[in-house]
């Protein structure tokens, strides 16, 4: 002891902290735990916010839905028996055994003297002044028709054989013709356009805008396209457009009629003409419907499209290709506008076409005396496997009624249809002969939908 303390030493427990060894596993299987637990959280949060981020989106700034488009129909459509007058034959029919009503008495007209006439007329010129006059008048229309029309533009894009991308551009012209308070609605020939990429609409002060297909009638070629209001370019006031009004194609008087075509006449954009209806009639036939086709004697391109104005500002037909197998292909031809309010309806506002798959005629006044046939929509052809051939009916039938509604003509049967949507029960009542007469069948049909 003495000995320790000489040499400055005590006796004292030394203690060594030795750390506990990594589990290393254990730590891999915490990390890995935790990392897939931060995975799990974040996948349940991002569904979680997919799926309420429109409910409460909605809740703080409600969206309003587009409002229904509606086309007024035909304020001078044609009864049916001025429809029918148009079938019947030249000669005058025989007197009506039943007495008729005394007639109202004619205006007396105004009757001029010679000389006076005489007088009128020659103080009329008629030069070249008068004829600059005529066609600057016509120019001038046609500059406040110009707002109307839009040229469609559709991109393709195709590869080649040393896999260079090249892009196609094909266009035709469109006519603004309604909004839904959310999108701006074109009418336009899309034969060119379904396939395309994309789509932009040229208006007229060159301002441009991309556009979609928000419907499209496979029988006629024609779509409405979309623009929404919000992506309108600055040089269109979207509060301040305005619609063409839509005209008659079902006037008896409407050969004759001086027009206007507006849009790609010629085949080239911004191209008009002049001239007159020179013939219409019913001959384009599709299944359930019939067209009117108007013909001009306006000489333009076989790619034509646009529109027909009359003189008071009102459209009259869409142009459309010769569907009259008429040698004078060289002129433009349209379809009756009247045929298509129905159909642009139903586009306008995205609802689907029903379809029965039944081509027909009117049945004429001279085929009902002679023939004996009932009036209605006379059968001429029923698509093979449509709801129509399914249900029963068949080539011959006449079409006398469909659901409570008349059928007198074959567009009776077209505008009754058109209230229908694909998937509702159609009832179809026909008179079929039956060896010397004809008997009255009906028939239950779920509609099917146009394609």
């Amino acid at each position: 002891m003495p000995d320790k303390e000489q040499h400055g030493q005590s006796d004292f427990m030394i203690e060594k902290i030795k750390q506990r060894p990594i589990n290393r596993k254990k730590l891999l299987r915490r990390t890995m735990l935790t990392a897939s637990m931060a995975v799990i959280f974040g996948l349940i949060a991002c569904v979680t916010f997919l799926v309420l981020e429109p409910v409460i989106n909605n809740w703080l700034y409600p969206e309003e839905d587009p409002q229904t488009v509606v086309f007024p129909e035909d304020p001078e459509e044609m009864s049916p028996e001025d429809m029918l007058a148009e079938n019947l034959p030249t000669e005058s029919p025989s007197p009506s055994p039943s007495p008729s009503p005394e007639p109202d008495p004619e205006p007396e007209s105004i009757v001029l003297p010679p000389e006076q006439i005489e007088e009128i007329l020659s103080g009329v010129v008629l030069d070249r002044e008068s004829c600059k006059e005529l066609y600057s008048a016509m120019s001038a229309y046609a500059a406040e028709l110009e707002p109307y029309m839009v040229t469609v533009t559709a991109v393709t894009s195709n590869i080649d054989w040393f896999s260079n991308v090249q892009e196609s551009r094909s266009q035709t012209s469109g006519i603004i013709v309604n909004d839904n308070g959310k999108e701006l609605l074109v009418l336009a020939d899309a034969t060119m356009l379904w396939a395309a990429e994309s789509l932009a609409l040229t208006f007229h002060n060159g301002e441009q805008v991309s556009a979609q297909i928000k419907q499209m009638d496979s029988y006629t070629g024609l779509a409405i396209l979309s623009v929404p209001l919000t992506d309108l370019p600055a040089g269109i006031n979207k509060d301040s457009l305005t619609y063409p009004a839509m005209g008659s194609s079902n006037s008896s008087r409407l050969t004759g009629t001086p027009v206007i075509a507006m849009g790609s006449p010629m085949g080239a954009g911004n191209s008009m003409g002049y001239g007159m209806i020179t013939w219409a009639s019913y001959i384009y036939s599709v299944p359930d419907r019939n067209y009117k086709i108007l013909q001009t004697d306006i000489s333009g391109s076989k790619n034509a499209s646009g529109v027909l104005f009359n003189l008071d500002g009102q459209i009259v037909g869409i142009i459309t290709g010769n569907k009259t197998n008429s040698d004078m292909e060289n002129v433009i031809y349209a379809y009756g506008i009247t045929d298509l309010i129905r159909i642009m309806n139903k586009m306008s506002n995205s609802n689907k076409i029903a379809y029965l798959g039944i081509s027909g005629i009117d049945v004429t006044e001279e085929v009902n005396r002679t023939q004996g046939v009932p009036f209605g929509g006379f059968v001429t052809k029923v698509d093979m496997n449509s709801p129509a051939m399914l249900a029963g009916i068949r080539q011959g039938d006449v079409i006398t009624g469909i659901n409570d509604r008349d059928v007198t003509i074959f567009q009776d049967y077209t505008s009754a249809l058109m209230l229908f949507e694909p998937g509702q029960t159609v009832t179809v009542t026909v008179m079929r002969q039956s060896q010397e007469e004809y008997k009255e069948m009906e028939f239950t049909i779920e509609a099917g939908e146009a394609k």
